[in-house]
């Protein structure tokens, strides 16, 4: 499973420089930043942090564009995102190389993910047309005869979203086509690791039309983008990222609306009667897409201990058939992590592990960025490759004496994202359901399982609220109430 990180490859011609965009315009600033490609250190591209004053130019921009995308009929709001949608569709091949090359997702991952961005978006045209109210009779008590209640949703203003590494493409667009389906402008922070992907993407935003203002995608440094949380002319904060920046970023953010998903340890029952090579092989998909990489990776197992060992071998001989590699060649599964912090952090992790007690089946080795896959058993509930969010390609198993401990060991967490559970029972699937303390149960698949349009979020440490397009929509919206008297004197005689 080793491979060799190749030594950095000078580029043959002149290193790309792609500028941000600024509320409809391209700029730079007096701050390059050189992205790197993860799986060989080569220089995919130069782009700039904005400063704090090209930041304040874009809220601005954003305030006036409000007047605009507020008053945008259904019509042209559904119109712009197809014309986004095909946009995207026609430039696939260019936007997965970006996201191999700067994210090192290898590139069957980053096909998958370029899909998804056109589904959202594709989604997020049809959600603008079902932005609906309702009508509540308010004559439920004689005082109020002749009344009734129309409640329409309206746009809240300017939004801020910061998105991940992990996804640069999909993640952002969770937060751009729902605000653009709602009539609202955003500012978006991409990822510092891997921002080019977005910044093709604003190409694409130019050509279909998006009026200006109403998008600005600028790469920016902490310091400037905690503007973003903490200035009030945002009326949304969505951030995608670390339980300890998120729930610090809430505490900053004033009287606006945040919205985080915020990862977890995300656990995996399997039952005595589950099918276990299905179960293995989701598992195995579930643990190592991304080298881990994923808020609801695969990290915690419970077996039944009926199958515990059965289970355990069929993983292990499954996981050593990875394939390492390059992010561009499609027989690689597993390319490498997104830095050096990344893959050293997780060997002190398993090393602290097996101090503990645990013991490592396969896998546990690093060369470079490059971390093979790693199953560990008998670890600790305190050791931090169970009870923190690894981001890493690793995987804990337990055996549990019944179905009730398994439900009380995934429980066991302060995140509660999404959890997997495989069983042929219906009366423990339905116990799963109400017992786990997560946001998402999945009934035979992993916790890895998300269609874009479901809700998705989680409870606990792992989150506020729900991402799912028409889920944004509603936390991008809020609900205005017009009351009708209607006068006994206005009345119309049919007569």
């Amino acid at each position: 499973m080793a491979t060799t990180i190749p030594a950095t490859r000078s580029a043959a011609t002149a290193t790309r420089r792609y500028p941000i965009f600024l509320a409809g315009e391209w700029v730079e600033s007096d701050e390059p930043v050189e992205i790197i490609n993860p799986f060989d250190g080569s220089v995919v591209g130069v782009t700039f942090n904005a400063s704090h004053e090209q930041l304040e130019r874009a809220i601005s921009a954003a305030e006036a564009a409000f007047k605009i995308t507020s008053t945008m009929p259904t019509y042209d709001r559904a119109a712009l995102l197809d014309r986004i949608a095909t946009g995207l569709a026609t430039r696939r091949d260019e936007i997965v190389r970006m996201i191999a090359m700067e994210a090192g997702k290898p590139v069957r991952e980053a096909e998958t993910e370029v899909d998804r961005g056109v589904f959202t978006i594709r989604t997020a045209a049809e959600e603008t047309k079902r932005i609906d109210g309702e009508v509540i009779p308010l004559d439920l008590l004689a005082s109020s005869k002749g009344r009734f209640g129309i409640v329409r949703r309206f746009p809240i203003g300017p939004i801020a979203g910061i998105s991940p590494f992990n996804f640069p493409l999909n993640l952002a667009l969770h937060k751009l086509a729902p605000a653009i389906a709602s009539g609202n402008p955003i500012v978006l922070k991409p990822p510092s690791k891997d921002p080019l992907t977005m910044l093709l993407v604003a190409e694409i935003l130019e050509q279909a039309g998006v009026p200006k203002g109403a998008v600005s995608i600028l790469p920016m440094s902490r310091a400037v983008g905690d503007r973003l949380v903490e200035d009030d002319r945002f009326k949304l904060l969505s951030f995608t990222g670390s339980p300890d920046v998120g729930w610090n970023m809430k505490q900053r953010a004033g009287l606006k609306k945040v919205v985080l998903e915020l990862g977890g340890n995300a656990g995996v029952i399997v039952d005595r009667d589950a099918d276990l090579d299905f179960a293995v092989n989701r598992v195995k998909f579930g643990a190592f897409a991304y080298a881990g990489q994923v808020c609801i990776s695969v990290q915690r197992v419970f077996i039944h201990e009926d199958v515990y060992d059965t289970f355990r071998d069929a993983l292990v001989e499954q996981v050593k058939t990875v394939k390492m590699g390059d992010p561009l060649d499609h027989a690689t599964e597993l390319g490498p992590m997104i830095d050096d912090k990344a893959a050293g952090r997780t060997r002190r992790w398993i090393d602290e592990a097996v101090v503990e007690g645990a013991r490592v089946l396969t896998g546990g080795t690093a060369e470079g960025r490059f971390f093979s896959p790693t199953v560990i058993e008998n670890a600790t509930p305190e050791s931090f490759v169970c009870s923190r969010e690894a981001f890493a390609p690793l995987v804990t198993i337990f055996p549990v004496a019944s179905f009730g401990e398994a439900i009380t060991r995934v429980n066991d967490s302060e995140y509660g994202l999404q959890a997997g559970v495989f069983t042929n029972r219906l009366e423990h699937a339905l116990a799963a359901f109400e017992a786990l303390q997560v946001g998402g149960v999945i009934i035979n698949d992993v916790p890895t399982y998300r269609i874009d349009h479901m809700p998705y979020g989680g409870v606990k440490s792992s989150g506020l609220s729900r991402e799912g397009v028409r889920y944004t929509i509603e936390d991008m919206t809020e609900p205005r109430l017009m009351v009708i008297n209607r006068l006994e004197s206005q009345a119309v005689s049919l007569g």
